[in-house]
């Protein structure tokens, strides 16, 4: 039915919208350059205002670290939705925003200094990253299981195009835990990422 409908909005001239949040657990002691990535990507997102072209440079830079840092890729989970319509997406959108940020410690306190003594900070040795993207087109890439490093792979690199071609329309990034010091154990992963599936 839904491919029936797919066809008929593309003869009527309408906008496909695409919504989808991936999902990746990283683990490992050597995670922690990564949520350095994160942060400041966070910071850079807050101090831009929300501007588009500065959330899609910093996806880029959250994609290609974890295409380096694919050696400790865990599990991962992923969802989505296809529109017509512009409201309904950007609903759907604030849903997975308001989850992801709900998620355990997955929100940062940007309005700290980050000048903490790094010795005194334990180390975590999980990380989830969460992103929720919203874009025009068809990119199959994003619209599969991406529960294989493969697929998970192509899905990065895609999110990447996706920004150099002009084509998003949102870009949220939520990670857990969400600054030093924070730590995600075997059991708070459990308890609050339990869609998560081995790659």
């Amino acid at each position: 039915m839904s491919s029936w409908r797919d066809r008929f909005s593309q003869m009527s001239g309408r906008t496909r919208f695409v919504v989808c949040r991936l999902m990746l657990h990283l683990a490992g002691q050597e995670v922690a350059p990564v949520l350095g990535v994160l942060n400041r990507a966070a910071r850079q997102a807050m101090d831009s205002d929300g501007d588009l072209q500065v959330l899609g440079e910093g996806l880029v830079e959250v994609c290609q670290t974890l295409l380096q840092n694919d050696l400790y890729w865990q599990t991962a989970a992923n969802e989505g939705d296809v529109f017509w319509n512009e409201g309904e997406a950007g609903d759907f959108v604030t849903d997975l925003f308001t989850d992801s940020a709900q998620r355990y410690l997955s929100e940062p306190d940007l309005s700290q200094s980050p000048e903490v003594e790094p010795l005194t900070l334990p180390v975590t040795r999980n990380l989830v990253v969460m992103i929720t993207v919203a874009f025009t087109g068809e990119v199959p890439e994003l619209e599969t299981d991406l529960a294989s490093m493969e697929a998970m792979t192509a899905a990065l690199k895609a999110l990447i195009n996706l920004h150099y071609q002009g084509n998003l329309r949102a870009i949220q990034v939520h990670f857990s835990p969400a600054q030093l010091g924070d730590e995600l154990t075997s059991d708070q992963l459990l308890l609050n990422f339990a869609e998560l599936v081995p790659l």
